[in-house]
């Protein structure tokens, strides 16, 4: 049984959670890509806040959706880079390890 919620603070707890995971994982994650899923998750807890304040605050409600819509696409134009670079640093270096990168520094 799903339980709808008219209530604004469920909502803003839930984006509160997904930022705090994200951010967690950007800094406990040794990989690149971990670090990519963790950005991920900080940006969709970022759109989530935009929509809750967008259902229970705006009097336009195409203002929220089109601003979570822009950072959907920042997020997929994000993915699409760093997971090109992530592919061209392992095909040089051999390893996805962000602290053995040290000739990228500087």
């Amino acid at each position: 049984m799903i339980i709808i919620s008219n209530n604004l603070n469920i909502y803003l707890i839930l984006a509160a959670f997904l930022f705090a995971i994200g951010l967690y994982g950007m800094i406990r994650h040794k990989t690149l890509i971990g670090m990519l899923v963790s950005t991920e998750l900080i940006l969709n807890g970022a759109g989530l806040n935009f929509m809750a304040f967008n259902k229970f605050t705006a009097p336009d409600p195409a203002v929220g959706q089109i601003i979570t819509l822009f950072i959907m696409g920042i997020a997929a134009a994000e993915a699409a880079i760093v997971v090109s670079f992530i592919l061209a640093v392992y095909r040089k270096y051999k390893t996805s390890d962000p602290e053995s990168l040290k000739e990228l520094i500087g």
